[in-house]
């Protein structure tokens, strides 16, 4: 475990600026030293929800050929935008939320949710739907430690669109130079960094 004394701070750090990717100790040290708020990608972060995505691939390519929807060779993320450009979106979100909200319930909880700081706003920006969200942080009993949570659909854009990381700050009055996102995806890294926040990789959370 490394303590307070192995951090150094943040005037001593080497080229940390807002938007840079750093690797540091655990996250009640590190909120207690250098930041204002801290914010979390949900899963592979806090949580893993139990979802075949392959699964759900398939669902919502069943969804849009039934709409008379061309889904040849797109991934699911391509089949969601492109139920934005055919008018199809409200029935693709639903069976992509009916998987989630079910891996929700059945997800497992990982080890940065033990370490949720206390002293400042936490919130959750995620691809995963709000209330699959909500489902999980209240499932492993962490939701009380979540002030805000910004799914797919809480807003217009998602992640890698730096607007729903944005959103959270405004509503927590903090800014993006005094604030972490932690996640583990290049989506996670480039919303952190159009958002101007810091932004810390889970597995060297983890590695410690």
């Amino acid at each position: 475990m490394v303590t307070d004394s192995d951090l150094q701070s943040r005037d001593n750090r080497h080229d940390v600026t807002a938007g840079s990717i750093i690797s540091l100790g655990p996250l009640f040290s590190l909120v207690n030293t250098d930041y204002e708020a801290v914010v979390y990608d949900l899963d592979g972060t806090l949580v893993r929800l139990d979802v075949d995505w392959d699964a759900v691939a398939r669902d919502v390519d069943e969804v849009l050929r039934a709409r008379d929807v061309d889904t040849a060779g797109r991934s699911l993320w391509e089949m969601l935008e492109q139920s934005d450009e055919t008018g199809h979106r409200d029935a693709v979100e639903a069976a992509i939320a009916e998987h989630e909200r079910t891996g929700a319930h059945q997800s497992q909880r990982l080890a940065l949710a033990d370490e949720l700081p206390l002293d400042v706003p936490v919130g959750v920006c995620s691809l995963n739907c709000e209330a699959a969200c909500r489902i999980a942080l209240e499932t492993h009993e962490i939701d009380d430690h979540v002030e805000t949570v910004v799914g797919r659909d809480s807003l217009s854009a998602y992640k890698p669109d730096p607007t729903p990381l944005q959103a959270i700050l405004d509503e927590f009055g903090v800014d993006p130079a005094t604030a972490l996102f932690v996640g583990d995806s290049e989506s996670d890294r480039t919303a952190a960094r159009r958002a101007s926040m810091d932004f810390q990789w889970v597995r060297e959370r983890q590695s410690r």
